[in-house]
């Protein structure tokens, strides 16, 4: 299982975002795992054995913008009250950088878990706006310096709370000034959160298990193309 789980966990790392979830969900049972975990596995291996001609395609002529996506699943492991982060950067419309985890602390609503998820992303754009920007000047191209990366979220109060800045009140007070980061990075100009519809939302692929159809339609929308699709 620990096997299987590491080189599932390599994949979707790397090259199949599409599976990010589903491993992740599967991993935190490598102690204890059951004969339904095992299960899961060889549906995983299934699905890979009749995609192994799909990946990741950057398209030439797209504009090289870096986009974000964050979402959370409220209370995505019941039994220890964890939520999932899960956050998405694209370039040139195809993916560059994806994580889905459970978090580490616990959220006490779903507007709680929304900041964590967007804390997390933010901490990421920062490092992927450095190095765009270092290999942009290093080949003499125009540098998103001066551009602020777009973060997309659809929980609307989190938005409200972030652009409002950190406010001891009943609703926040319980929550840690550092979640708030988020803030001065959209004073600073370095990003800008703004709201999308959550079924627009890339980042749904990496906090919940959806329908096929949503599912297909967010791995396609993340630049994900089979070989015979690109004829």
């Amino acid at each position: 299982y620990l096997s299987a789980i590491g080189a599932l966990l390599y994949l979707a790392n790397c090259t199949r975002p599409d599976i990010a979830f589903s491993v992740n969900l599967l991993a935190r049972y490598s102690s204890t795992p059951t004969r339904r975990h095992w299960n899961g596995i060889k549906h995983i291996m299934r699905y890979l054995r009749g995609s192994t001609d799909m990946g990741l395609f950057y398209p030439r002529g797209t504009k090289s913008t870096l986009i974000g996506y964050a979402d959370a699943g409220y209370l995505s492991d019941p039994h220890k009250a964890r939520s999932q982060t899960g956050y998405l950067f694209t370039f040139c419309d195809t993916a560059i950088s994806w994580r889905s985890t459970k978090q580490t602390m616990t959220a006490t609503s779903s507007n709680h878990s929304e900041i964590l998820a967007i804390h997390e992303a933010s901490r990421e754009c920062i490092w992927l706006r450095s190095m765009i920007q270092h290999i942009q000047e290093s080949c003499g191209l125009s540098s998103i310096r001066n551009n602020p990366t777009i973060i997309y979220e659809d929980n609307a109060a989190c938005i409200t709370q972030l652009r409002g800045g950190y406010i001891k009140g009943d609703r926040t007070k319980h929550i840690s000034p550092k979640f708030f980061y988020t803030h001065e990075l959209q004073k600073n100009g370095d990003i800008d959160v703004q709201q999308i519809r959550s079924s627009d939302n890339l980042a749904d692929l990496f906090t919940k298990a959806l329908p096929g159809t949503t599912f297909k339609k967010l791995r396609h929308d993340i630049g994900m193309r089979q070989i015979k699709d690109l004829h």
